[in-house]
Parts: structure tokens; C-alpha cells; sequence
């Protein structure tokens, strides 16, 4: 093996290290022979390189090397997990110091919360930072990724032994599958079984299937979603809780218990609604004394203004972060996009809310009557708001709802009976959150090319990979 002018290793197999994208193969080359010593050949031994090269022309690491790359992951993990929490942490106590004034009884002080942001913080960084490390230090021993991968996954306990993240789990498990899906795709064994996976509009139809789990369960059984998001729902519904007792009590055919308090609160905004307590449909009970499609209008008009705060962060900070040095060379352009992108999500979250309340009126006074049927039939088409936002985020959005979807479903299951007590696990979160992180790491190892981009770049900058062999400091001395 010799380099050549050009900076590429030139072996007797007759093959360049170019690029490790095809594996150092260029095109049309064929072996002529096999050298022993050739990390492109079959004569090369794999344990004493880095699984994570993940290209035929790997280069030795070093013990220095590899603990060199263990400590810097686990630094990385942890500023990630850290600095992910802390921000939250810190934004919630802005809010909480913000709303003072209005907060009659708190169960914690501001020092307390303070404390308990830091632990949090803390907590999350060993959680990412011990994780990444575990992948690392396993990679580099047994060369096996799915098993580094599945033996990192308990890390997550870091968080707090009685902490359950089961949303975040059953999330990365979708993720997980989507890798698994996409590398079924292109098998010729499996190709044919995933071909319903490619269809164009199939982000959509998640969509709408979880959609009718969210929004249903939070309607007839609101405890089966985690608290933080059902306070997000309690927000963005738009409607007091008392309004959404009166709609739970009647789809259920439960007798009425706070009709009074109903009218009371349309009494308080300026309205005059008397609820007839033999009602076939709750419009009456949801929108007062206005129309429904006059109510459709209002209530769109109310949760935009609900959704820009939302949204606003989330495109401006990462273009603060991301694109700051763009943004002293084309400051118009980059801002643009950022308030294009804060406007047409507002729009999504706004017309998603807004279209739940229309369809389920639209279905109530279709069939004539509110069950649990119609509730969960009416808010199926509300996922169609998600056709609003752009095609790279719709997956994205469609994947978190239905990670939530699923941990609701199973929590209605599991309170109705229906699921064995055999089935309960203390620490299902664990479980699931180590058997994905074992299909995602191997995906990463074997088939980089079903990652997108932007979430390959990541991994590699958190996982630390060695530069291919042209780009390090043996060749460039070379």
C-alpha cells in the first residue's frame, strides 16, 4: 500500500480510499489480488479499528485514540443533555417568576425550582453524556453496534430512578422503525412487504390516526396523557375544563353534574346560554350561542395567537445558533425564512386545533348524536391539517403524535383491564427506549445511507468518528 500523487492510498487490490462513501470503491474497479496487510481486503483484521469508520479503508486507532474519542463523546452527550434540560429548566422558571403575580398557591418556592432545574440539568447530562460514552467504550471493544447500542439504552435511569420516560421512549422507538422500514425498502427480500411504507401521503394518514387517539382520550379520559402534554392540549383547546367535562359526560351517557357551571362561565364572557339537559348534540355546550361555522372563524382567529409564541423559539433560536454567520451576510434572506417557517407552523397548530372542534361538530350533527364513536371519527380528519406544513417536517410531527398516540392508547387499555398484568413491566420505558437505540445504532454503523443528512451529522460530531483515511494526520504527513 503506497499513497499516491493525489493524496489517495493506492492498494494492491487495486482500490482508492478516496471518499468512504462507497466503501473506497471506484467505479468499474476490480481486484487483481489480496493483500494481507490492506484494510480494504478480506486478509485486514476489523477489531483493531473502530467500528464507527464505517468505510473499507479504516486506519488503527490507538488506545490513546480511542480514549480520547470515550471522553470527548461522553463531554458531548452531557453539554447536549445539559444544555437541552437546563434550557427548558430555565425557561420555566422565566415563565414562573413572569406569572408571580397571578399564582395564588404554588406546591414549590423559586429556590426550590431553581434546585430542582439544576438537578434536572445535571441528571440529564450524565443521562446523554453516559450513554454516549457506553456506546463508545462497547463500539470499540466488541465491534458490535446493535449490542453497544442495546447496553447504552439503561443509561436513560440516570434520569431518576422513579422518573418514567415512556413518551421519549416509545418516540425513539418510531424513529427506529422508520430506519428499520427505510432498510427494508431497499431489500431485495423485504422490498416487496415495504412497499406500502413509500406512499406519498403516508406522514398524513399517521397523522389522522393519531389524531383520533390523542384528541378522543383527551376528550373522554384526559388523565391517560403525560401531564406536561396534556397541559400543552389544556392550552391550545382552547376551551375551559368545565366545558369539556359537560362534552365527556355526554358522549359517555353519563348523567350531567355541572351544566350550571357551564352556563355560568358563557354568563362571565357576555353570553346567555341555556343548556337543555335532553340535548342530542353538545354544539350549544361548545360554542355557546354562536354558530358553528362562525365559531370555526373566532376560534381560528384565538389560536393563532395561541400558536406564534409557540413556534417563534423554535425557528428563531436555532437560526441565532445555527446561522450566525450567515446572518451578517444575508440577514433579510435568513430572518425571512425563519418568520416564513414561524407563520405557516402557527398556521398548522392553528388550523389543526381549529378543525378538531369543526369536524366534530360537522360528525355530531351528521349522524344527529355524540358518542364515543363519533368523537373518535371526528377528530380522524384533524390530521389533515398537517398537509399546511412543509413535506421534511410533516414525518417529523406525525412520528411525535403518534409516539404520544400510542401511550395513550395503552394506558386506556391497561386502566379498562385489557391488558395482563403479565404485560406490566416497572420499567417498560427502559426496555423499549435500549431495544431501539440497539436497531438505531446499528442502522448507523451498517446503513448510514437510511439517515438523513442533518441527523447523520449529529451523530457523527456526538459519536466522535475518525476522519477517513485521507483526511488524517498519518496521510496528510504522508
Amino acid at each position: 500500500m503506497s499513497p499516491s500523487a493525489d493524496g489517495a492510498i493506492n492498494c494492491a487490490c487495486g482500490l482508492s480510499s478516496h471518499s468512504g462513501e462507497n466503501g473506497g470503491f471506484e467505479d468499474g474497479a476490480t481486484p487483481r489480488l489480496v493483500d494481507e496487510t490492506c484494510t480494504h481486503c478480506n486478509g485486514s483484521k476489523p477489531s483493531s479499528y473502530s467500528s464507527s469508520t464505517l468505510g473499507s479503508g479504516a486506519i488503527p486507532l490507538t488506545d490513546s485514540d480511542k480514549l480520547r474519542r470515550l471522553v470527548v463523546v461522553s463531554a458531548k452527550g452531557f453539554s447536549i443533555g445539559a444544555g437541552i434540560r437546563g434550557g427548558l429548566a430555565l425557561f420555566s422558571i422565566l415563565a414562573r417568576l413572569r406569572r408571580r403575580k397571578s399564582r395564588k398557591v404554588d406546591s414549590l418556592s423559586d429556590s426550590e425550582a431553581i434546585m430542582v432545574g439544576i438537578k434536572e440539568t445535571l441528571r440529564y447530562g450524565l443521562f446523554l453524556g453516559t450513554f454516549s460514552g457506553t456506546f463508545v467504550s462497547v463500539d470499540e471493544i466488541i465491534w458490535r453496534a446493535i449490542i453497544a447500542g442495546l447496553i447504552a439504552g439503561p443509561s436513560m435511569l440516570l434520569t431518576g430512578l422513579n422518573t418514567q420516560h415512556t413518551s421519549l421512549a416509545i418516540y425513539i422507538l418510531m424513529r427506529a422503525a422508520v430506519l428499520a422500514s427505510r432498510c427494508g425498502i431497499k431489500s431485495k427480500q423485504f422490498g416487496k412487504l415495504c412497499k406500502p411504507l413509500t406512499w406519498e401521503h403516508g406522514d398524513i394518514f399517521l397523522m389522522c390516526l393519531s389524531s383520533s387517539q390523542i384528541l378522543s382520550s383527551y376528550l373522554l379520559k384526559p388523565e391517560s396523557s403525560a401531564p406536561s402534554y396534556r397541559s400543552f392540549l389544556d392550552k391550545h383547546c382552547g376551551k375551559d375544563r368545565v366545558i369539556l367535562q359537560g362534552v365527556k359526560e355526554h358522549a359517555s351517557d353519563l348523567p350531567y353534574t355541572n351544566l350550571e357551571a357551564i352556563e355560568k362561565f358563557y354568563k362571565a364572557k357576555g353570553a346567555d346560554v341555556k343548556l337543555n339537559p335532553n340535548m342530542k348534540i353538545p354544539c350549544s355546550m361548545i360554542h355557546g350561542n354562536q354558530a358553528c361555522s362562525s365559531h370555526v372563524f373566532t376560534f381560528f382567529h384565538d389560536a393563532y395567537k395561541r400558536s406564534l409564541p409557540v413556534y417563534l423559539p423554535v425557528y428563531l433560536i436555532p437560526t441565532l445558533l445555527v446561522h450566525r454567520q450567515g446572518l451578517l451576510k444575508r440577514p433579510y434572506t435568513i430572518l425571512g425564512k425563519s418568520l416564513l417557517g414561524t407563520a405557516r407552523s402557527s398556521l398548522f397548530l392553528s388550523a389543526y386545533t381549529s378543525s378538531a372542534w369543526m369536524w366534530t361538530c360537522t360528525m355530531n350533527r351528521l349522524f344527529g348524536k355524540c358518542d364515543i364513536p363519533i368523537v373518535a371519527l371526528g377528530t380522524f380528519p384533524t390530521g389533515l391539517a398537517l398537509a399546511v406544513e412543509k413535506k421534511s417536517r410533516r414525518m417529523e410531527i406525525s412520528l411525535y403524535c403518534l409516539a404520544r398516540a400510542i401511550e395513550s392508547f395503552f394506558t386506556c387499555m391497561a386502566d379498562a383491564g385489557y391488558l395482563p398484568k403479565s404485560m406490566y413491566l416497572k420499567r417498560a420505558d427502559v426496555v423499549i427506549f435500549s431495544l431501539s437505540t440497539a436497531i438505531i445504532m446499528h442502522c448507523y454503523e451498517q446503513e448510514r445511507e437510511v439517515f438523513r443528512s442533518k441527523y447523520l451529522s449529529v451523530l457523527d460530531w456526538v459519536f466522535g468518528v475518525p476522519p477517513p483515511p485521507c483526511e488524517s494526520a498519518c496521510c496528510k504527513n504522508r
